[in-house]
């Protein structure tokens, strides 16, 4: 078994490669896991159609869901509590710009985008558990860093989503300081079409 599994990776090594297609469509799916900035965590999926507007770019919209426990700080007295888990939606046009070079099949990343974050109206007690708190759930505009690589059909990659912050309101409506929304994603994922990276 060991001897396959180093013929496979000597095989992968003196592979040809190639760009993506230019002018090809190509999806992609990952899965991962969020850090908000203020701590907690949770988990993120995403599904990303994409065009190649050249051999080592593409432009595509992410459609991503962020599920998040998050840990809310109320400015007015300092305590600090974990909201329940608020799932975010976004909707980001996102570009890419690949590193790749002949003769490898390991192919890193940049890339960056921006569009709409919807908000997740959540609910929940204070440290004390004396009043009751909530988030204004007024959607954002927000914007995207991201690098990485991948790797045939595999991609893995790290995330900043930094979106503005939202109010943290009592029951009455009432502000009591700002919550922020920005968080970091880490995904493993996969792509389908598109033409692919080696022979």
């Amino acid at each position: 078994m060991k001897k396959v599994i180093l013929a496979v990776f000597i095989a992968l090594a003196f592979t040809n490669v190639y760009s993506q297609k230019q002018g090809g469509f190509r999806v992609g799916l990952d899965l991962g896991y969020t850090v908000p900035s203020n701590g907690g965590g949770g988990i993120l999926f995403s599904i990303e159609p994409k065009y190649n507007i050249k051999e080592n770019m593409n432009i595509g919209l992410r459609i991503g869901v962020a599920a998040m426990i998050r840990d809310i700080q109320d400015n007015g007295d300092g305590n600090t509590t974990s909201a329940k888990v608020s799932a975010n939606g976004s909707y980001v046009g996102t570009y890419d710009y690949y590193f790749n070079k002949a003769g490898k099949s390991f192919v890193p990343y940049i890339g960056g985008g921006a569009g709409y974050y919807s908000i997740a109206n959540v609910e929940f007690n204070d440290a004390n558990d004396s009043n009751q708190m909530a988030i204004d759930a007024t959607g954002k505009m927000g914007a995207l860093l991201r690098g990485g690589f991948e790797w045939g059909k595999f991609r893995m990659g790290l995330e900043y989503n930094l979106v503005p912050k939202s109010n943290l309101q009592d029951m009455n409506g009432n502000n009591l300081g700002t919550v922020s929304n920005t968080y970091l994603g880490i995904h493993l994922g996969f792509y389908i079409g598109g033409g692919k990276w080696r022979k």
